[in-house]
């Protein structure tokens, strides 16, 4: 169990509040500015407004954030509004961070086996439209201060598909692992109830948060923090992954408590 520091407030007067460094990753999916109902922020600001917003609450992550620590930030997108991920990208890697990775992080998908058969897994939200596809994925994009901080890829790998390869490359050393890329397929856990297990309009899979993790690679070492914790997903990664602490902060009293009932507090 991480150390466990959950806080209710406004990020932007609560990150002030944290020592300089003193995070070693952060994940995070603010609000989209898509006019999404949360019940305590208004996602409909104008967007020039909003990426200043964003602006802000990613200066003082930068400044709380350790020098060889990791920001992956979770940004979707709506198909009528398709620059809305790369605006909020552009906005925070202007003399901010430096985008060191670009994840997908697919949640549906169908593919072909090698014997012809095709399969469906996954879930996503069906568009009735005639000019948009449905939107089966979404961005992670990991943002670093110098884009040169080492990643343990093969914490967050998959095993090799043929296994002649692990002899063949030198690079393996053996091991049955290899980087998994950029497209990483998580899709949501399936529910019974939206109101009961996931009383949230815009959530991340846990799975996702472990996933990022892995890859940061400082194991029960790192410091963790989300500024937008909602009902507390990245939390349970934490506390799943066994990190040394954990803080988050949220401004809706009544997802705070559900995060809190989640880790057991």
């Amino acid at each position: 169990m991480p150390a466990l520091h959950l806080h209710h407030g406004d990020c932007l007067q609560v990150l002030p509040t944290l020592p300089d460094g003193s995070v070693d990753l952060v994940v995070t999916s603010p609000p989209y500015n898509l006019g999404i109902n949360y019940r305590s922020f208004d996602d409909t600001a104008g967007r020039a407004e909003f990426l200043a917003w964003c602006v802000d609450w990613a200066t003082e992550l930068k400044r709380v954030l350790a020098d060889d620590g990791s920001f992956f930030l979770n940004v979707g997108a709506a198909p009528s509004n398709p620059l809305f991920p790369h605006q909020v990208l552009l906005a925070l890697t202007d003399g901010l961070f430096v985008l060191q990775n670009t994840f997908h992080w697919v949640k549906s998908i169908t593919v072909e086996t090698r014997k012809g058969e095709q399969i469906s897994a996954g879930h996503f939200k069906p568009i009735n439209s005639k000019r948009f596809v449905n939107d089966c994925h979404e961005y992670v994009f990991h943002l670093t201060k110098t884009g040169d901080v080492p990643l343990d890829r093969r914490a967050a790998g998959v095993p090799y598909q043929d296994k002649s390869n692990i002899a063949r490359w030198g690079h393996t050393g053996g091991e049955d692992k290899r980087c998994r890329g950029n497209t990483w397929f998580i899709p949501y856990d399936t529910i019974q109830s939206r109101d009961k297990e996931r009383p949230h309009p815009a959530t991340f899979p846990v799975a996702l948060v472990e996933q990022c993790i892995r890859l940061h690679g400082k194991g029960p070492e790192t410091r963790m923090l989300d500024p937008f914790l909602g009902i507390g997903t990245s939390a349970v990664a934490a506390k799943q992954a066994g990190v040394a602490t954990f803080t988050g902060i949220e401004m809706d009293d009544h997802y705070l408590s559900v995060a809190r009932e989640r880790m057991g507090k």
